[in-house]
């Protein structure tokens, strides 16, 4: 399974900025060695079920510190017997892309 997930404090002691506490929520994920990566508004893990659903829950418990409350946004992509795909989909993605733009430039 793939998860998107986006993890935020906020609460009394919370601040403006929430870069110090989502780095430690990515900190987690890193170091969890299961395949990863964070874009400006969502980090994505890629494992099974209990290994990827432990690691969004460090995650949330590192955020936690940061504030009395944690928001946290989830998508989960469930597709049993598939690895890889945290890299595959994107792939598969630019290789449409590069189609399309032949077959577009090939009509012109």
């Amino acid at each position: 399974m793939i998860v998107a997930f986006s993890v935020a404090p906020s609460g009394a002691s919370s601040s403006d900025s929430v870069h110090e506490a989502v780095a430690s929520a990515v900190r987690v994920v890193r170091e969890s060695g299961l395949p990863n990566r964070t874009s400006s508004m969502f980090t994505e893990i890629e494992g099974e079920w209990d290994d990827v659903m432990d690691v969004v829950k460090r995650a949330t418990e590192a955020v936690g510190r940061y504030g009395s409350r944690v928001s946290l946004v989830l998508k989960a992509d469930i597709r049993p017997g598939h690895t890889g795909e945290i890299t595959g989909k994107v792939e598969r993605l630019e290789r449409a892309i590069e189609r399309q733009a032949e077959g577009g430039a090939a009509a012109q």
